[in-house]
């Protein structure tokens, strides 16, 4: 993976809303960020400015598949209003959490299956030749639409140094 796509960020804290999925990781996230999207974009949320993560809370190794969590989250802002009205009709529920923000590796990948699995697999050899250790915290996928249209995304590992 070429330098110049891994970057160190402090990522913000930040007010978000989210639909979770609980369950085995795969084809249902994807299903799980529509859902998100659809939502956000009726509540016109989703534009050229929207921050999207995709959260998975828990480790495979660690959980059974079918108690495995996924959030598919959207910042919003301080004063959005979450209530019945923009959530009705949804056929899902919509949650409002934080985001506790922190120090995050961040590597810009190619937004496919290839791309992403890669990062995977460049990730921990990246940290330790780039000084890091991870954090205890969940490794996040981030969607920006500047970087969507050129078909890449961001994987955040969060970081401390060593």
């Amino acid at each position: 993976m070429d330098k110049k796509n891994v970057y160190l960020e402090q990522i913000q804290p930040a007010r978000m809303a989210y639909v979770r999925q609980t369950g085995p990781y795969g084809p249902s996230n994807i299903q799980t960020m529509e859902k998100l999207k659809q939502w956000a974009d009726q509540n016109k949320l989703l534009n050229e400015d929207a921050v999207l993560f995709g959260i998975p809370q828990d480790h495979p190794a660690a959980v059974l598949p079918q108690l495995c969590r996924y959030d598919a989250c959207i910042v919003i802002e301080d004063h959005f209003h979450l209530d019945k009205d923009n959530s009705k009709d949804t056929g899902f529920e919509i949650n409002v959490g934080r985001f506790p923000g922190g120090s995050y590796l961040i590597f810009t990948v190619p937004h496919t299956a290839e791309g992403i699995q890669n990062a995977w697999n460049d990730m921990i050899p990246r940290l330790q030749a780039e000084g890091y250790r991870m954090d205890d915290k969940p490794v996040i996928e981030r969607y920006r639409p500047r970087l969507l249209n050129q078909h890449l995304c961001e994987l955040c590992v969060p970081v401390t140094t060593k």
